[in-house]
């Protein structure tokens, strides 16, 4: 009730103030109340410290600023007790008693954590997805959040860049469906129940793009790429309803984003129809600064001008905007229709009606790391891992099989968890010896180290900033590695947990070599030297370059940084409790020099040869093939399945018209298991160049073994259209082609034709 009036009374704010008597009657009543200073409070955002903060600002003398009405929301307060005397404070001690928002980074779980976004959008499950958010909002409520800073949508399509690691990866149609299902599953229907949390979509925008694939970096692109291809997931967040959205660090059209009005009023509010509310990121208004935009007063006015809500952390609004009024540089209008967004984000949250309404001290016991959210999180790490290699179907394993258990994250709590899990508890994490040890214990299994995650003392170093992920052991390389071979050369097979830690991947933590570290290359290679058969577990944020590995006689699960339920999930799925099903969301390069890699690319005017083979003067490299190592969409399963029998409902179409697509899959295997039909769709002949193929649909099917399935996919209008030159949002009459199957390179194809 209170999301659908707040709804329709911020529409009546974007059609301006003919409307204004459909505004929310409480809310306007406290504006009139209001003085300047508490207005320009309400913009303010802060953090007290005691979590975890993504830049070198803590905010100092909160108790003193809540009572002077100068706060409008806190971060990195949780516990119903905890945040009860924060409300309190602002509530009981600040002239007007406005509540605060109370904001929280959970990113993939609180502290039930379940695989990292990366992970959980290869699972290509969206009620999973939905059920995940659920679970996080119905956590972090207990414990006094009543807004999250996720999900996160940015569409990243270079590895090297860490917080690759938080997105859903390259794809906008895939990133536009596990945005609205994220969105869903933290806000339900009811914003003022006690278990949904304000979401937040970030970041706005291009994020993802950024040069060099270092973080914070320059974002350059032309406005047909950004329509097409980057800002679809956000704009189907804006569409999905969501509160909330964060802007960006990087710059968009040569303006940061957190100051650019093209961007958060023109296309965000005007074009878009949004209607909530836009915090900056850490410190972002801040740091337009040295990107070069003027002195701390400047681009205050500048952000707040462009459609800036609220300022996390940075207190420029808060010091400056008062005295940019007086020189006519803002205007009350502004200062107070940015309050008033805020307002209604606490209206709709229920915190007027009830302040303390998510502040129930028996919460947390009921609600957090239950029984049954565990369960959940260890059924969303298994169906997120993708299997890229089974040698001689070596898996899954015997449960009364003798294993050697090797490598630096097969006994490690510390990196279960995955990047940005703050929320989380890593002591409580089930590392992969203890899953082997619950889902197999009459499996003989014998543990060694085997390596080192890096061997780099440095490195390291960079690593280990929010504690131990790298841990150097005091024995040498050598002699860890010589203890897992003999292990492997008693073992009827190897199991070789390697890859990266934690910390190898999220904010700040670019890299330029995507490789696994030598120190695990060298006891891999070793361990295949004994002759016995090896399953590599490999655990990482991000697409990694593994040409090597991938050309041994080993079979390799790709398992991300699956969570608190790590070890046990995994080992559900190396002795086949759960088949593999996951998919990769990001193309997988053969070395960093074929980055940035998409499925989805254009074709040039001389195109390369689809074989590979080189020719001179086509695009392509003298030293390595253009395709991928792994392609978009590629998983294989324990079973197999078989592709036949594609149709269409129609040859021709009129505009307006939907066609749908219709494939038989056949589980030919020995195993039950779920497939993700994938259907592409090429455009033949557009204004503008058209990729080589784009995701138009998908669906994931269960098949029991020898079982066929009729699979259909429809296509509507919307889904044959694109950006033109103009920017316009159109389909062109002509030929396209679709095609279905088990990955990007899918090539059984049909036809039609749209008048």
């Amino acid at each position: 009730m209170y999301y659908k009036k707040l709804l329709f009374a911020l529409l009546a704010v974007t059609l301006g103030t003919a409307k204004a008597q459909q505004r929310i009657p409480e809310v306007e009543a406290l504006l009139q109340k209001m003085t300047l200073e508490e207005k320009i409070g309400q913009l303010n955002l802060l953090t007290p410290g005691g979590g975890v903060a993504t830049g070198e600002v803590v905010s100092k003398n909160v108790e003193a600023k809540i009572k002077a009405g100068e706060v409008g929301g806190l971060f990195g307060v949780t516990g119903p007790d905890k945040v009860r005397v924060a409300q309190e404070l602002a509530v009981k001690n600040s002239r007007l008693g406005i509540p605060l928002l109370i904001g929280s980074d959970v990113i993939h779980g609180y502290k039930t954590t379940y695989p990292i976004p990366l992970g959980l959008a290869s699972s290509w499950d969206m009620d999973l997805v939905r059920q995940a958010a659920q679970m996080a909002a119905k956590e972090a409520t207990a414990d006094g959040i009543n807004w999250n800073f996720s999900p996160m949508v940015d569409i990243a399509r270079d590895p090297r860049w860490g917080r690759i690691a938080e997105g859903a990866g390259e794809d906008p149609y895939l990133g536009s469906r596990i945005a609205e299902a994220s969105i869903k599953g933290y806000q339900g229907d009811d914003l003022a129940a006690a278990h949904t949390v304000l979401a937040c979509v970030k970041h706005f925008a291009l994020y993802g793009a950024a040069e060099a694939g270092r973080d914070y970096h320059s974002v350059d692109m032309s406005k047909i790429k950004m329509f097409n291809q980057y800002l679809p997931p956000y704009k189907a967040a804006v569409d999905a309803g969501v509160a909330s959205v964060m802007s960006s660090f990087n710059d968009v059209d040569g303006i940061p984003a957190t100051g650019n009005k093209w961007l958060l009023t023109d296309l965000l509010r005007d074009k878009w129809g949004f209607n909530g509310f836009v915090v900056s990121d850490y410190t972002s208004l801040n740091e337009m600064i040295p990107h070069g935009l003027g002195d701390l007063q400047a681009v205050s006015a500048l952000a707040l001008n462009a459609g800036l809500d609220m300022d996390m952390v940075g207190e420029g609004f808060l010091t400056t905007l008062k005295k940019s009024l007086e020189e006519g540089k803002v205007t009350e209008e502004a200062i107070t229709t940015a309050c008033r967004r805020i307002l209604e984000a606490k209206y709709v949250s229920g915190l007027f009606d009830d302040p303390y309404r998510y502040l129930d001290s028996k919460r947390p016991a009921k609600d957090i790391l239950t029984k049954e959210n565990r369960a959940l999180a260890r059924t969303l790490a298994a169906h997120s891992f993708v299997l890229l290699k089974n040698e001689n179907q070596i898996l899954p394993l015997q449960k009364n099989t003798k294993i050697a258990l090797v490598g630096p994250l097969a006994d490690s709590r510390n990196n279960m968890l995955g990047t940005w899990a703050p929320t989380g508890d890593v002591s409580l994490a089930v590392t992969i010896l203890e899953g082997f040890k619950n889902v197999a214990p009459n499996a003989t299994i014998q543990y060694a180290k085997g390596a080192n995650i890096s061997d780099d003392p440095v490195f390291a170093e960079h690593v280990n900033v929010f504690g131990p992920r790298i841990e150097i052991d005091k024995r040498s390389p050598e002699m860890m590695v010589a203890e897992a071979v003999a292990l492997a050369k008693n073992s009827d097979v190897v199991v070789a947990v390697v890859g990266e830690a934690t910390e190898m991947t999220g904010e700040a933590a670019s890299r330029t070599d995507i490789s696994i570290p030598e120190s695990q290359k060298i006891l891999i290679r070793a361990l295949v030297a004994t002759g016995k058969p090896v399953a590599l577990v490999l655990m990482s944020g991000r697409p990694l370059t593994i040409p090597d590995e991938l050309g041994l006689p080993v079979a390799i699960l790709q398992v991300w940084h699956p969570g608190v339920e790590a070890g046990n999930a995994i080992a559900d799925v190396v002795f086949g409790d759960y088949n593999p099903s996951g998919k990769l969301t990001v193309t997988w390069p053969r070395n960093v020099g074929q980055i940035p890699i998409y499925y989805s690319a254009k074709n040039t005017g001389r195109p390369a040869p689809e074989s590979d083979e080189f020719q001179k003067f086509r695009s392509n490299y003298l030293d390595s093939p253009n395709s991928p190592l792994l392609p978009f969409g590629y998983g294989l399963s324990y079973t197999n399945f078989e592709y036949s029998n594609l149709k269409l409902d129609k040859t021709t179409i009129g505009q307006g018209e939907s066609i749908s697509a219709t494939v038989t899959v056949i589980n030919t295997g020995n195993f039950e298991g779920e497939e993700v039909v994938q259907l592409y769709l090429k455009d033949e002949v557009r204004s503008i160049t058209p990729p080589k193929r784009e995701l138009k649909g998908f669906q994931k099917v269960l098949l029991k073994k020898g079982e066929s399935k009729e699979v259909t996919i429809t296509l509507s209008p919307d889904d044959l259209k694109f950006y033109n030159s103009q920017l316009d949002f159109v389909s062109e009459p002509g030929a396209f082609q679709i095609f279905v199957g088990t990955n990007s390179d899918a090539q059984l194809s049909q036809s039609f034709e749209l008048k």
